[in-house]
Protein backbone atom coordinates (compact mmCIF):
# COMPACT_ATOMS: atom_id res chain seq x y z
CA UNK A 1 0.00 0.00 0.00
CA UNK A 2 3.13 2.44 0.67
CA UNK A 3 4.36 1.97 -2.02
CA UNK A 4 1.19 2.06 -4.37
CA UNK A 5 0.51 5.19 -2.74
CA UNK A 6 4.09 6.57 -3.46
CA UNK A 7 3.29 6.52 -7.21
CA UNK A 8 0.37 7.57 -7.06
CA UNK A 9 1.52 10.84 -5.21
CA UNK A 10 4.32 10.88 -7.62
CA UNK A 11 1.70 11.23 -10.66
CA UNK A 12 -0.51 13.39 -9.39
CA UNK A 13 1.73 15.69 -8.10
CA UNK A 14 3.94 15.71 -11.29
CA UNK A 15 0.95 16.60 -13.24
CA UNK A 16 -0.15 19.80 -10.86
CA UNK A 17 3.16 21.37 -11.09
CA UNK A 18 2.85 24.55 -12.71
CA UNK A 19 5.05 27.92 -12.34
CA UNK A 20 8.01 26.14 -10.20
CA UNK A 21 11.87 25.59 -11.03
CA UNK A 22 11.09 21.94 -11.54
CA UNK A 23 8.51 22.45 -14.22
CA UNK A 24 11.41 24.61 -16.15
CA UNK A 25 13.96 22.76 -18.37
CA UNK A 26 16.44 23.34 -15.51
CA UNK A 27 18.45 20.67 -14.27
CA UNK A 28 16.96 19.40 -10.99
CA UNK A 29 19.21 21.49 -8.26
CA UNK A 30 21.56 19.26 -6.17
CA UNK A 31 20.73 19.34 -2.18
CA UNK A 32 23.12 19.81 1.04
CA UNK A 33 22.10 19.63 4.02
CA UNK A 34 24.97 20.09 7.04
CA UNK A 35 23.37 19.22 10.30
CA UNK A 36 25.70 20.04 13.24
CA UNK A 37 24.86 18.40 16.67
CA UNK A 38 24.75 20.40 19.50
CA UNK A 39 25.57 23.41 18.55
CA UNK A 40 25.07 27.09 20.35
CA UNK A 41 22.33 29.51 18.33
CA UNK A 42 25.79 31.91 18.99
CA UNK A 43 28.87 29.67 18.06
CA UNK A 44 29.00 30.67 14.54
CA UNK A 45 30.37 33.96 13.19
CA UNK A 46 27.00 34.61 11.41
CA UNK A 47 25.40 34.94 14.84
CA UNK A 48 28.27 36.92 16.53
CA UNK A 49 30.49 34.46 17.64
CA UNK A 50 33.43 36.18 18.60
CA UNK A 51 36.14 33.48 20.22
CA UNK A 52 35.63 30.50 17.43
CA UNK A 53 35.72 31.89 14.26
CA UNK A 54 33.86 29.89 11.35
CA UNK A 55 34.75 31.73 8.11
CA UNK A 56 33.54 28.44 6.43
CA UNK A 57 30.06 27.90 8.42
CA UNK A 58 29.69 32.11 7.08
CA UNK A 59 30.22 31.61 3.78
CA UNK A 60 27.16 30.20 3.53
CA UNK A 61 24.93 32.25 5.48
CA UNK A 62 27.03 35.68 3.83
CA UNK A 63 26.38 33.96 0.58
CA UNK A 64 23.19 33.29 0.72
CA UNK A 65 20.43 33.87 3.68
CA UNK A 66 20.83 34.13 7.55
CA UNK A 67 18.13 32.61 9.05
CA UNK A 68 17.44 34.61 12.21
CA UNK A 69 14.32 33.10 13.23
CA UNK A 70 15.51 29.87 12.23
CA UNK A 71 13.44 26.52 14.21
CA UNK A 72 13.95 22.99 14.38
CA UNK A 73 11.01 20.82 15.41
CA UNK A 74 12.02 19.15 18.90
CA UNK A 75 15.24 20.13 21.49
CA UNK A 76 16.64 16.83 21.47
CA UNK A 77 18.64 14.88 18.80
CA UNK A 78 16.46 12.23 17.81
CA UNK A 79 13.03 13.73 17.45
CA UNK A 80 14.28 16.62 15.40
CA UNK A 81 16.14 14.85 12.54
CA UNK A 82 13.28 12.78 12.69
CA UNK A 83 11.60 15.70 11.81
CA UNK A 84 13.12 17.43 9.22
CA UNK A 85 13.77 13.71 7.28
CA UNK A 86 10.07 13.24 7.17
CA UNK A 87 9.37 17.00 6.90
CA UNK A 88 6.24 16.55 8.86
CA UNK A 89 6.17 17.14 12.81
CA UNK A 90 7.60 13.83 14.52
CA UNK A 91 4.88 13.42 16.82
CA UNK A 92 2.20 13.07 14.08
CA UNK A 93 3.43 9.62 13.84
CA UNK A 94 4.57 8.83 17.41
CA UNK A 95 8.66 10.08 17.37
CA UNK A 96 8.76 12.21 20.61
CA UNK A 97 12.19 10.56 22.09
CA UNK A 98 15.44 9.38 22.04
CA UNK A 99 15.44 5.74 20.96
CA UNK A 100 17.14 3.37 22.95
CA UNK A 101 20.24 1.61 20.67
CA UNK A 102 18.25 -2.18 20.20
CA UNK A 103 19.46 -3.32 16.65
CA UNK A 104 16.43 -6.60 17.65
CA UNK A 105 13.63 -4.10 17.84
CA UNK A 106 12.30 -2.96 14.78
CA UNK A 107 10.22 -0.44 16.44
CA UNK A 108 12.68 1.44 18.33
CA UNK A 109 12.94 3.86 15.15
CA UNK A 110 11.54 6.05 12.51
CA UNK A 111 7.79 4.71 11.47
CA UNK A 112 8.54 2.53 8.22
CA UNK A 113 4.81 4.18 7.41
CA UNK A 114 6.86 7.77 6.69
CA UNK A 115 8.42 9.18 3.46
CA UNK A 116 11.90 10.19 4.01
CA UNK A 117 13.33 12.96 2.28
CA UNK A 118 15.67 10.28 0.87
CA UNK A 119 12.90 8.01 -0.62
CA UNK A 120 11.10 10.77 -1.80
CA UNK A 121 14.01 12.46 -4.19
CA UNK A 122 15.89 8.60 -5.04
CA UNK A 123 12.39 8.14 -7.11
CA UNK A 124 13.20 11.44 -9.41
CA UNK A 125 16.99 9.97 -10.03
CA UNK A 126 18.54 11.81 -7.41
CA UNK A 127 21.77 9.79 -5.95
CA UNK A 128 21.05 9.65 -2.08
CA UNK A 129 24.12 9.52 1.12
CA UNK A 130 23.70 10.21 5.01
CA UNK A 131 27.41 10.47 6.19
CA UNK A 132 27.73 10.75 10.19
CA UNK A 133 24.91 10.07 12.31
CA UNK A 134 21.98 8.22 11.93
CA UNK A 135 19.95 7.74 15.41
CA UNK A 136 16.33 6.47 13.45
CA UNK A 137 16.71 3.05 14.50
CA UNK A 138 19.25 0.33 14.61
CA UNK A 139 17.75 -2.50 13.31
CA UNK A 140 19.40 -4.14 10.37
CA UNK A 141 16.21 -4.48 8.23
CA UNK A 142 13.58 -1.75 8.97
CA UNK A 143 15.87 1.50 10.44
CA UNK A 144 19.17 0.77 8.37
CA UNK A 145 19.63 4.09 5.94
CA UNK A 146 19.84 1.94 3.12
CA UNK A 147 16.29 0.74 3.88
CA UNK A 148 15.12 4.24 4.11
CA UNK A 149 16.02 5.70 0.79
CA UNK A 150 19.66 6.58 0.87
CA UNK A 151 21.71 4.74 -1.55
CA UNK A 152 25.02 4.98 0.54
CA UNK A 153 25.83 5.69 4.61
CA UNK A 154 29.38 6.16 5.70
CA UNK A 155 28.41 6.70 9.51
CA UNK A 156 27.31 4.97 12.66
CA UNK A 157 23.41 4.09 13.90
CA UNK A 158 23.51 6.19 17.62
CA UNK A 159 22.55 9.03 18.73
CA UNK A 160 26.97 10.12 19.15
CA UNK A 161 30.40 8.52 18.90
CA UNK A 162 33.60 8.89 20.36
CA UNK A 163 36.31 10.85 18.06
CA UNK A 164 39.81 8.90 18.52
CA UNK A 165 40.34 5.60 15.94
CA UNK A 166 41.52 4.04 18.81
CA UNK A 167 38.55 4.08 20.82
CA UNK A 168 36.32 2.33 18.62
CA UNK A 169 36.84 -1.32 19.61
CA UNK A 170 33.83 -3.04 18.59
CA UNK A 171 33.45 -3.70 15.25
CA UNK A 172 29.91 -5.18 14.47
CA UNK A 173 27.12 -2.41 15.61
CA UNK A 174 24.26 -5.48 15.40
CA UNK A 175 25.62 -7.31 18.28
CA UNK A 176 25.70 -4.79 20.91
CA UNK A 177 22.95 -3.47 23.04
CA UNK A 178 22.93 -0.09 24.06
CA UNK A 179 23.35 3.83 23.97
CA UNK A 180 27.08 3.90 25.63
CA UNK A 181 28.35 0.70 23.57
CA UNK A 182 26.91 2.35 20.68
CA UNK A 183 29.73 4.82 21.07
CA UNK A 184 32.69 2.77 20.65
CA UNK A 185 31.59 0.39 16.88
CA UNK A 186 33.59 1.11 13.90
CA UNK A 187 32.00 2.90 11.35
CA UNK A 188 29.97 1.46 9.05
CA UNK A 189 30.32 1.58 5.08
CA UNK A 190 26.49 0.71 4.03
CA UNK A 191 26.53 -2.54 5.50
CA UNK A 192 29.92 -2.90 6.59
CA UNK A 193 32.24 -2.14 9.31
CA UNK A 194 35.54 -0.31 8.49
CA UNK A 195 38.14 0.51 10.75
CA UNK A 196 39.16 4.31 10.96
CA UNK A 197 42.73 5.76 11.05
CA UNK A 198 41.45 9.37 11.45
CA UNK A 199 39.65 11.82 13.79
CA UNK A 200 36.01 11.30 13.23
CA UNK A 201 34.86 14.23 12.15
CA UNK A 202 37.54 14.35 9.18
CA UNK A 203 36.76 11.18 8.35
CA UNK A 204 33.28 12.47 7.77
CA UNK A 205 34.32 15.62 5.86
CA UNK A 206 36.51 14.03 3.62
CA UNK A 207 33.74 11.31 2.63
CA UNK A 208 31.24 14.37 2.05
CA UNK A 209 33.98 15.28 -0.41
CA UNK A 210 34.28 11.81 -2.17
CA UNK A 211 30.48 11.27 -2.66
CA UNK A 212 30.36 14.69 -4.42
CA UNK A 213 33.42 14.13 -6.51
CA UNK A 214 31.59 10.72 -7.54
CA UNK A 215 28.44 11.98 -8.51
CA UNK A 216 28.55 15.58 -10.01
CA UNK A 217 27.16 14.69 -13.21
CA UNK A 218 24.02 13.80 -11.94
CA UNK A 219 21.16 15.17 -9.03
CA UNK A 220 22.57 14.08 -5.59
CA UNK A 221 21.16 14.76 -2.38
CA UNK A 222 23.82 14.78 0.81
CA UNK A 223 22.94 14.70 4.33
CA UNK A 224 26.41 15.63 6.18
CA UNK A 225 24.94 14.87 9.67
CA UNK A 226 28.03 15.89 11.66
CA UNK A 227 27.88 14.06 15.36
CA UNK A 228 30.11 16.96 16.50
CA UNK A 229 30.60 19.12 18.57
CA UNK A 230 27.83 16.86 20.53
CA UNK A 231 30.11 14.82 23.87
CA UNK A 232 32.27 13.60 24.12
CA UNK A 233 34.53 16.88 24.36
CA UNK A 234 37.24 15.19 22.39
CA UNK A 235 39.52 16.89 20.00
CA UNK A 236 42.80 16.42 18.22
CA UNK A 237 45.79 18.52 19.20
CA UNK A 238 46.03 20.53 16.05
CA UNK A 239 42.57 21.51 16.27
CA UNK A 240 42.87 22.46 19.98
CA UNK A 241 46.20 24.64 19.21
CA UNK A 242 44.49 27.28 17.56
CA UNK A 243 42.92 28.57 20.81
CA UNK A 244 45.66 29.26 22.71
CA UNK A 245 43.81 32.55 24.44
CA UNK A 246 40.64 30.27 25.70
CA UNK A 247 41.51 29.40 29.07
CA UNK A 248 38.76 27.39 29.94
CA UNK A 249 39.21 23.71 29.11
CA UNK A 250 36.07 22.87 27.96
CA UNK A 251 35.14 25.71 26.08
CA UNK A 252 38.74 25.21 24.30
CA UNK A 253 37.85 21.58 23.20
CA UNK A 254 34.43 22.52 22.21
CA UNK A 255 36.03 24.86 20.54
CA UNK A 256 38.14 22.62 18.66
CA UNK A 257 35.27 20.35 17.72
CA UNK A 258 33.76 23.35 16.33
CA UNK A 259 36.47 24.38 14.11
CA UNK A 260 37.18 20.96 13.27
CA UNK A 261 33.73 20.67 11.37
CA UNK A 262 34.06 24.12 9.83
CA UNK A 263 37.14 23.07 7.62
CA UNK A 264 35.09 20.52 6.53
CA UNK A 265 32.53 22.41 5.39
CA UNK A 266 34.84 24.81 3.69
CA UNK A 267 36.78 21.38 2.04
CA UNK A 268 33.37 20.77 0.59
CA UNK A 269 32.49 24.24 -0.25
CA UNK A 270 35.66 24.62 -2.60
CA UNK A 271 34.73 20.91 -3.60
CA UNK A 272 31.39 22.10 -5.34
CA UNK A 273 33.21 25.30 -6.70
CA UNK A 274 36.16 23.41 -8.29
CA UNK A 275 33.44 21.25 -10.13
CA UNK A 276 31.33 24.22 -11.05
CA UNK A 277 28.12 22.99 -9.25
CA UNK A 278 28.26 25.35 -6.69
CA UNK A 279 25.10 27.65 -8.45
CA UNK A 280 22.90 24.67 -8.89
CA UNK A 281 23.10 23.30 -5.37
CA UNK A 282 20.91 24.63 -2.66
CA UNK A 283 22.87 24.34 0.78
CA UNK A 284 21.65 24.37 3.99
CA UNK A 285 23.21 24.29 7.18
CA UNK A 286 21.70 24.31 10.95
CA UNK A 287 21.76 22.86 14.32
CA UNK A 288 19.87 19.63 15.12
CA UNK A 289 19.03 21.68 18.36
CA UNK A 290 20.38 24.22 20.78
CA UNK A 291 23.41 23.96 22.81
CA UNK A 292 23.47 21.71 25.98
CA UNK A 293 25.50 25.19 27.43
CA UNK A 294 26.89 23.72 30.74
CA UNK A 295 27.10 20.03 29.14
CA UNK A 296 29.43 21.23 26.40
CA UNK A 297 30.33 24.75 27.01
CA UNK A 298 28.46 25.75 23.99
CA UNK A 299 26.64 29.39 24.20
CA UNK A 300 22.87 29.91 23.00
CA UNK A 301 23.87 33.94 23.14
CA UNK A 302 20.35 35.62 24.29
CA UNK A 303 18.12 32.84 23.67
CA UNK A 304 16.92 31.14 27.31
CA UNK A 305 18.25 27.87 27.94
CA UNK A 306 19.53 25.25 25.59
CA UNK A 307 19.08 21.53 24.88
CA UNK A 308 16.24 19.98 25.92
CA UNK A 309 13.94 23.25 26.60
CA UNK A 310 11.24 24.81 25.41
CA UNK A 311 12.44 28.33 25.24
CA UNK A 312 14.10 29.12 22.69
CA UNK A 313 17.30 28.48 23.45
CA UNK A 314 16.19 24.63 22.93
CA UNK A 315 15.13 24.81 19.14
CA UNK A 316 15.94 28.52 18.25
CA UNK A 317 19.25 27.34 15.86
CA UNK A 318 22.00 28.69 13.88
CA UNK A 319 20.22 28.18 10.18
CA UNK A 320 21.65 29.31 6.90
CA UNK A 321 21.15 28.39 3.23
CA UNK A 322 22.85 29.11 0.19
CA UNK A 323 21.90 28.65 -3.29
CA UNK A 324 24.13 30.44 -5.90
CA UNK A 325 22.33 32.56 -9.05
CA UNK A 326 19.30 31.90 -7.44
CA UNK A 327 18.91 33.50 -4.31
CA UNK A 328 20.19 36.65 -3.55
CA UNK A 329 22.62 36.91 0.17
CA UNK A 330 20.09 38.29 2.43
CA UNK A 331 18.95 38.30 6.49
CA UNK A 332 15.35 36.73 6.81
CA UNK A 333 13.48 37.37 9.81
CA UNK A 334 10.33 35.78 9.48
CA UNK A 335 10.66 32.56 11.21
CA UNK A 336 11.22 29.31 9.40
CA UNK A 337 11.57 25.65 10.21
CA UNK A 338 13.87 22.29 9.12
CA UNK A 339 10.64 21.01 8.14
CA UNK A 340 10.58 23.83 5.03
CA UNK A 341 14.21 21.89 3.59
CA UNK A 342 11.70 19.09 2.16
CA UNK A 343 9.09 20.89 1.50
CA UNK A 344 11.42 22.78 -0.64
CA UNK A 345 13.04 20.73 -2.57
CA UNK A 346 10.40 18.44 -3.15
CA UNK A 347 8.90 21.21 -5.34
CA UNK A 348 11.79 22.19 -7.03
CA UNK A 349 12.50 18.32 -8.26
CA UNK A 350 8.83 17.48 -8.32
CA UNK A 351 10.16 14.47 -5.49
CA UNK A 352 6.43 12.46 -4.66
CA UNK A 353 5.38 12.61 -1.40
CA UNK A 354 2.13 10.98 0.58
CA UNK A 355 -0.82 13.41 0.03
CA UNK A 356 -2.55 11.96 2.73
CA UNK A 357 0.09 13.34 4.93
CA UNK A 358 1.04 16.65 3.66
CA UNK A 359 4.16 18.03 4.98
CA UNK A 360 4.37 20.87 7.73
CA UNK A 361 6.66 22.45 5.63
CA UNK A 362 6.95 25.24 2.66
CA UNK A 363 9.13 25.80 -0.40
CA UNK A 364 11.26 28.68 1.08
CA UNK A 365 12.39 29.52 -2.20
CA UNK A 366 9.49 32.41 -3.38
CA UNK A 367 9.53 33.47 0.08
CA UNK A 368 13.59 34.42 0.48
CA UNK A 369 13.16 35.71 -3.53
CA UNK A 370 10.35 38.33 -2.32
CA UNK A 371 7.96 36.79 -4.62
CA UNK A 372 6.13 35.81 -1.56
CA UNK A 373 5.80 38.33 1.45
CA UNK A 374 3.97 36.90 3.88
CA UNK A 375 5.76 34.88 6.35
CA UNK A 376 6.26 31.03 5.60
CA UNK A 377 4.66 29.66 8.92
CA UNK A 378 2.26 31.89 11.27
CA UNK A 379 3.23 29.20 14.17
CA UNK A 380 5.27 27.69 15.55
CA UNK A 381 4.87 24.58 17.42
CA UNK A 382 6.65 22.33 19.99
CA UNK A 383 4.67 19.44 22.59
CA UNK A 384 7.46 17.92 24.83
CA UNK A 385 5.04 14.66 25.72
CA UNK A 386 7.06 13.09 28.71
CA UNK A 387 7.58 16.32 30.22
CA UNK A 388 3.74 17.80 29.31
CA UNK A 389 5.38 20.82 27.70
CA UNK A 390 3.59 22.73 25.01
CA UNK A 391 4.50 25.95 23.29
CA UNK A 392 3.22 27.83 20.14
CA UNK A 393 4.78 30.63 18.29
CA UNK A 394 2.23 32.75 16.93
CA UNK A 395 3.18 35.60 14.95
CA UNK A 396 6.10 37.78 17.37
CA UNK A 397 4.33 36.26 20.22
CA UNK A 398 4.94 32.72 21.79
CA UNK A 399 3.10 30.97 24.96
CA UNK A 400 4.22 28.44 26.69
CA UNK A 401 2.51 26.01 28.99
CA UNK A 402 3.86 23.52 31.48
CA UNK A 403 3.48 22.42 35.00
CA UNK A 404 1.04 19.91 34.20
CA UNK A 405 -0.82 23.30 32.83
CA UNK A 406 -0.77 25.25 35.64
CA UNK A 407 1.81 27.44 34.61
CA UNK A 408 1.08 29.67 31.37
CA UNK A 409 3.84 31.47 30.20
CA UNK A 410 3.57 34.66 27.64
CA UNK A 411 6.15 36.54 25.51
CA UNK A 412 6.98 39.06 22.84
CA UNK A 413 10.00 38.00 21.10
CA UNK A 414 10.18 40.94 18.78
CA UNK A 415 11.13 42.62 21.99
CA UNK A 416 12.10 40.21 24.36
CA UNK A 417 14.00 37.71 22.19
CA UNK A 418 15.49 36.13 26.06
CA UNK A 419 12.23 35.50 27.45
CA UNK A 420 12.18 37.33 30.41
CA UNK A 421 9.03 39.20 30.86
CA UNK A 422 5.98 37.49 31.12
CA UNK A 423 3.08 39.11 29.85
CA UNK A 424 0.61 36.21 30.33
CA UNK A 425 -1.34 38.05 33.54
CA UNK A 426 -1.22 41.45 31.49
CA UNK A 427 -2.44 39.62 28.03
CA UNK A 428 -5.04 37.15 29.50
CA UNK A 429 -7.23 36.86 26.29
CA UNK A 430 -4.26 36.89 23.84
CA UNK A 431 -3.01 33.87 26.15
CA UNK A 432 -6.89 32.14 25.70
CA UNK A 433 -6.50 32.60 21.48
CA UNK A 434 -3.03 31.29 21.09
CA UNK A 435 -4.56 27.85 23.42
CA UNK A 436 -7.14 27.54 21.21
CA UNK A 437 -4.30 27.45 18.28
CA UNK A 438 -2.35 24.81 20.17
CA UNK A 439 -4.95 22.92 21.26
CA UNK A 440 -6.02 22.25 17.85
CA UNK A 441 -2.44 21.23 16.66
CA UNK A 442 -2.05 18.85 19.59
CA UNK A 443 -5.33 17.14 19.11
CA UNK A 444 -3.83 15.88 15.38
CA UNK A 445 -0.56 14.23 17.09
CA UNK A 446 -0.23 11.03 18.90
CA UNK A 447 1.34 9.58 21.79
CA UNK A 448 4.96 8.11 21.87
CA UNK A 449 4.98 4.80 19.85
CA UNK A 450 8.67 3.39 21.47
CA UNK A 451 10.35 4.13 24.94
CA UNK A 452 13.43 6.40 25.11
CA UNK A 453 16.54 6.19 26.62
CA UNK A 454 14.84 7.28 30.19
CA UNK A 455 13.05 4.36 30.45
CA UNK A 456 16.46 2.02 30.19
CA UNK A 457 17.64 1.25 33.96
CA UNK A 458 21.07 1.48 32.99
CA UNK A 459 20.57 5.18 32.25
CA UNK A 460 18.26 5.64 35.28
CA UNK A 461 20.94 4.16 37.57
CA UNK A 462 23.78 6.64 36.31
CA UNK A 463 21.03 9.94 36.83
CA UNK A 464 20.57 10.27 32.83
CA UNK A 465 17.80 11.60 31.47
CA UNK A 466 16.70 11.95 27.91
CA UNK A 467 16.14 15.83 28.21
CA UNK A 468 20.49 15.94 29.02
CA UNK A 469 21.59 13.02 26.72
Amino acid sequence: MKKASIIISLAIYCLSLSDSYAGTKKKQPNLIVIMADDLGYADVGFNGCTDIPTPNIDRIANEGVKFTNGYTTYSVCSPSRAGFLTGRYQQRFGFERNPQYQPNDPNMGLSTEEITIAESLAQVGYQTSIIGKWHMGAHKETHHPLNRGFNEFYGHLGGGHRYFPEELTIKDSYKISGERDSYRTWIMRDHTPEKTTQYLTDEFSDEAVSFVERHAEEPFFLFLSYNAPHGPLQATEEYLQRFPNIKDTKRKTYAAMVSALDDGVGRLLNKLEELAIDDNTIIFFLSDNGGPETKNASDNGPLREGKSSHYEGGYRVPFAMRWKGQVTPMVYDYPVSSLDIFATISELAASPFDKEKPLDGVNLIPYVNGKRKTAPHQNIFLRKFDQQRYCVRDGDFKLLIHNNGQTKELYDLSKDIGEQNNLANQMPEKVKALEVILNKWTGQLIDPTFLGLIHTEAWKNKGKKSTTK
